[in-house]
């Protein structure tokens, strides 16, 4: 790579980072979009994406490291503040790129967006970290506050987390959500068999293995599977692991009606309709148009017949079907989101305590909305892409308590691939990420029994 294209991408990465923190925008959307809207280079992408994500990932790490050498940090343009940032982590935890380097390229950029005030600070920074060292991370005495800063996440994350998992659990999860996530798919078994899907990504030259844990996904160790000719073709579909096993909860039957509740982008939708092998119906409902056409997007490219996607806020899914009128009945609920830092780390820094409140009231809404759509002897499942008790367990806790006419379903374990089935647990599966490098993921699955008023004055 030349000089000038190494600048280019600092540069790009910099603009990036400030465009995130500056809208609150979720770090994976604008990344993909600056990747495809330059159309970037492979090997550009690979630093592009280390540099956004580890820069983000780091943040509060970073910072500080760099506080006892900023004597006014707040009076510091942003720019220049994440430029710094940006190249103390490639110092900091990049081998490949030696110190001389990214501190050069960092003044480069410093002279040319300010002036040589600007360059000469960023310079004298970055030089006597050099020479100096960093603080030690040892020397915080409270233990959550030096986790917490270690890991960078959130204080009254870390706090939350301990009081609900213990420290341990929580050491592992916040340094699980510093590493990079494999990219993983589901292949479309109606279409093709692992091995063969396998076997086609490997000779266009994907280096791929297969999930131990879920029997139709596989791993790509190197390649964006996107690019691939099998993905365009309808072969698989980009799926985190943990999400695919949804569709393993509801334990789906042949000619079954069923309602995906939140269903964009369709991951979720189409390995129902997969399982269900192109019988029965699927309703996938979203409250964004944009995101509906996903849907169909989704089903096309996989050659789907099954599913009929629909613009519709779910909390009046009682105003457009019958009650009792789905065999199944998905909700993965919109939530904190606390489970998919490694993807979008920007979510630490920009989710509040009262966020997670704020959600559980919304899940409790929508599931108090799906629930009589449910046929008697049919399954709800509910799921988060979370790790947080009060969004998951507590949610479904406060959802039994109101709705006596469901129960918890005992059979959600024999239901599960059989890596999965240890995890399971009274009040349903709860996946942490650093159990086998998934999202961090919730599912419960619920049972109706009884639904008349008369039936719910007798229990």
């Amino acid at each position: 790579m030349t000089a000038k294209a190494k600048k280019n991408v600092r540069e790009t990465a910099l603009d990036l980072l400030m465009a995130i923190e500056k809208n609150q925008s979720y770090s994976n959307l604008l990344l993909n979009n600056e990747i495809n809207k330059h159309q970037l280079p492979q090997k550009d992408v690979g630093l592009l994406t280390e540099l956004i994500y580890g820069t983000l990932q780091r943040k509060m790490t970073l910072d500080f490291f760099l506080a006892p050498f900023l004597k006014q940090a707040k009076r510091l343009e942003n720019w220049v503040l994440q430029l710094l940032r940006l190249t103390l982590y490639q110092m900091v935890f990049l081998d490949k790129i030696p110190d001389r380097a990214a501190i050069h390229e960092a003044v480069e950029i410093a002279k040319k967006r300010g002036h040589k005030g600007i360059a000469g600070l960023v310079n004298g920074v970055l030089r006597t970290i050099q020479r100096e060292g960093l603080p030690a991370l040892e020397k915080i005495p409270d233990s959550l506050e030096r986790l917490a800063i270690e890991t960078s996440h959130p204080l009254w994350l870390v706090r939350r987390w301990v009081g609900q998992f213990g420290y341990e659990i929580t050491k592992q999860m916040c340094e699980t959500n510093l590493t990079a996530p494999l990219q993983t798919a589901r292949v479309n078994l109606l279409r093709i068999s692992r091995d063969e899907c396998v076997r086609l990504l490997e000779e266009e030259g994907f280096q791929i293995e297969k999930s131990p844990i879920i029997p139709e996904a596989i791993r790509s160790i190197k390649g964006n599977l996107a690019a691939s000719q099998a993905f365009k073709s309808g072969l698989f579909t980009i799926q985190d692991e943990s999400s695919m096993l949804t569709a393993y909860a509801l334990d789906i039957k042949e000619n079954e009606q069923v309602l995906d509740a939140c269903a964009a982008p369709g991951g979720k939708s189409t390995h129902i309709a997969e399982k269900l092998k192109q019988t029965g119906q699927v309703f996938s409902l979203d409250l964004h148009e944009h995101k509906v056409k996903l849907i169909h997007d989704n089903a096309d490219r996989l050659g789907l017949t099954n599913i009929h996607p629909r613009v519709l806020d779910s909390r009046m899914a009682g105003r457009h079907f019958d009650e009792e009128s789905f065999d199944r009945v998905l909700l993965d609920a919109p939530c904190s989101g606390l489970g998919v830092m490694r993807r979008k780390p920007d979510i630490k820094y920009t989710k509040r305590e009262q966020d997670v409140e704020r959600l559980s009231r919304i899940q409790q809404d929508l599931l108090d909305s799906v629930a009589p759509l449910v046929k008697i002897g049919g399954i709800l499942v509910y799921s988060t892409c979370t790790v947080d008790q009060q969004e998951n367990n507590g949610t479904i806790e406060t959802f039994l308590r109101n709705h006596r006419e469901f129960r918890l379903d005992p059979s959600l374990k024999q239901r599960m691939p059989e890596a999965i089935q240890p995890l399971v647990k009274d009040s349903g599966l709860q996946i942490f990420p650093q159990n086998f490098g998934s999202d961090g993921f919730y599912i419960a699955a619920l049972t109706k029994e009884k639904t008349t008023v008369q039936d719910r004055k007798e229990v």
